[in-house]
């Protein structure tokens, strides 16, 4: 009887061991694998590369066809001269400094501000009740709405530029670590409390690493947003003392309908988003994912 009453106490042990070397054979397997560098350029680098040239194909094509006048479409090679005028004058990179250091400056303020009223918003449900729809309608309102009022406040200073960035931003910074905390799994509260987090403690230690994944979305569209408001802003306020970012120089363009000029402007704040995202914000959300085991890997 002895034997029989252990034998499946046994098999369950011996159960338990084969599901754990299973679990950590599965956590071994999970692991990425580098892929080589071939197969990097052909799944990641080449597939831009071609969407860009059809790009400037049809563009090209555009311009042979006389869609448009020469001085309303211009070749993608005039877009280039001013491009090289501007390398060869030496401005390039100050209207790209001009403005990437004033959307960097402005979105530092808005996580500043939008993390603690996110934080508020989303543990605090009167407030949530009070700002929470304050709070999405201000999101969908368009940067631009913004200017007139900011310029009445602060006249034509950067005061009145980093206004409409933070009206911009700051929102969608506090709804992303809203729903970032809205998915938080109760058990990890729970648990925070019984181990003593509480207040300050709670925040740091379990709200906003819990609350990482959904945060830097918000923090990705937060970005998009402040350079979106920055632009909005730059086109309109323009003084000889603030200095010349790419808004007002696509503005300036205009004024002397040079649209050579103008697209080459609109390539630039494009180009300034999309490597801003693909050097900071994709790689930092790839690696908060893949640490949670949230982002399979492409085979």
């Amino acid at each position: 009887m002895a034997s029989s009453e252990t034998r499946p106490g046994r098999e369950r042990s011996t159960d338990l061991a084969g599901l754990e070397a299973g679990l950590d054979a599965l956590e071994t397997t999970a692991a990425p694998e580098r892929l080589p560098v071939g197969r990097i350029l052909v799944t990641k680098v080449l597939p831009p590369v071609v969407a860009i040239a059809l790009v400037l194909l049809v563009w090209q094509i555009a311009y042979w066809s006389d869609v448009q006048k020469d001085y309303s479409l211009p070749s993608p090679l005039d877009v280039w001269d001013e491009f090289d005028r501007m390398w060869r004058e030496g401005t390039l990179f100050e209207y790209i400094w001009t403005s990437v250091s004033r959307g960097v400056l402005g979105f530092v303020i808005a996580v500043a501000i939008g993390t603690p009223l996110g934080l508020v918003v989303a543990r605090i449900k009167v407030v949530r009740a009070a700002i929470g729809p304050i709070l999405t309608g201000l999101q969908s309102l368009p940067s631009i709405a913004w200017v007139p009022a900011a310029i009445i406040w602060f006249g034509l200073t950067n005061g009145t530029i980093y206004a409409v960035v933070l009206l911009g931003a700051v929102p969608s910074i506090a709804n992303g670590i809203v729903s970032g905390v809205d998915q938080i799994p109760p058990l990890y509260l729970r648990a925070g409390r019984m181990l003593g987090a509480r207040g300050l403690t709670s925040v740091r230690h379990i709200l906003l690493p819990a609350a990482l994944p959904g945060y830097l979305a918000g923090l990705k569209q937060g970005w998009a947003f402040s350079w979106r408001s920055l632009m909005a802003a730059e086109l309109i306020v323009q003084s000889p003392s603030l200095g010349t970012g790419l808004g007002q120089l696509m503005d300036g363009y205009r004024t002397m309908q040079n649209m050579s000029g103008v697209l080459a402007t609109i390539i630039l704040i494009l180009v300034v988003g999309v490597a801003i995202d693909l050097l900071f914000f994709s790689p930092l959300e790839r690696r908060v994912l893949r640490g949670r085991g949230l982002l399979a890997r492409v085979s």
